[in-house]
């Protein structure tokens, strides 16, 4: 199973929404024994999620931590060796991309993941915006949605 997660770049309660992030995934994952958690890592829900994956990585080792990048720069093939030392992500992805302008690599990047997941699980509460234009290509695709505002 794969579960790519959506969210604005600022959440205000962080431990709230950690706790139910790592409940969905708990919930969507009873009967699974491989699980890939795919990553953005920009922005706080990026950074929430990740936290989430860890601690569920700690209870159950087939979970796995995807740092999906939008860009395959020197500087950015230096920083993901680094967080993979660091234990942060137990991989990356760079997704078929290569074309794309970088001002639309993280868009372009989101769109993959999107269509890549079988779970999405997102923290949005407005009609606008990159996290909210992810859900709707995870919606056009016929992905599951969980939406964390909606819990909280």
């Amino acid at each position: 199973m794969i579960i790519s997660f959506a969210g604005h770049s600022f959440i205000a309660s962080s431990g709230a929404v950690k706790e139910a992030v790592k409940e969905q995934i708990r919930k969507n994952t009873i009967n699974e024994t491989h699980v890939l958690c795919f990553l953005g890592g920009y922005g706080s829900f990026d950074e929430i999620c990740a936290c989430a994956c860890r601690e569920l990585k700690r209870e159950n080792a087939g979970i796995e931590l995807i740092y999906i990048t939008p860009y395959m720069s020197l500087p950015m093939q230096q920083k993901i060796k680094e967080m993979k030392a660091y234990g942060l992500y137990d991989d990356s992805i760079y997704p078929p991309i290569e074309n794309t302008p970088k001002r639309f690599a993280i868009s372009k990047r989101n769109a993959w993941m999107m269509a890549s997941a079988d779970l999405v699980i997102a923290y949005v509460n407005r009609n606008y915006g990159g996290a909210y234009q992810s859900i709707e290509v995870a919606r056009r695709k016929g992905k599951k949605i969980i939406n964390i505002f909606d819990f909280l």
